[in-house]
């Protein structure tokens, strides 16, 4: 009888180290596509924060437009629009901009 020999598949050293490339390029473009951009945002918020002082003009996460009259360690008191009895306390982080007040 003939026999046919199959010739043994490929080592399967080289398919592990491609796995394990794929699996390095994939982590590499987490990393660059979403980690690295978080932390670039989670800085800038840090020091947007650090930068504000009462009298600064704001704007809220909601879009309301407001001053700060006073502030604590993680909150501040935003009084909105010519009404003065219009005070609300929030996080600081809150905050998305801020505008210093034009020097005279």
């Amino acid at each position: 009888m003939n026999y046919l020999l199959l010739e043994e598949a490929a080592p399967t050293g080289m398919n592990g180290t491609v796995l394990i490339i794929y699996i390095v390029v994939f982590a590499a473009m987490m990393y660059f596509m979403i980690i690295k951009p978080q932390k670039k945002q989670r800085k800038e918020q840090m020091e947007l924060m650090n930068r504000m002082e009462i009298g600064d003009s704001v704007m809220t996460t909601a879009g309301f437009y407001g001053v700060i009259i006073d502030m604590t360690d993680d909150t501040v008191i935003v009084e909105f629009g010519n009404n003065k009895n219009c005070r609300i306390p929030m996080q600081k982080q809150a905050i998305v901009q801020v505008e210093k007040p034009a020097e005279v």
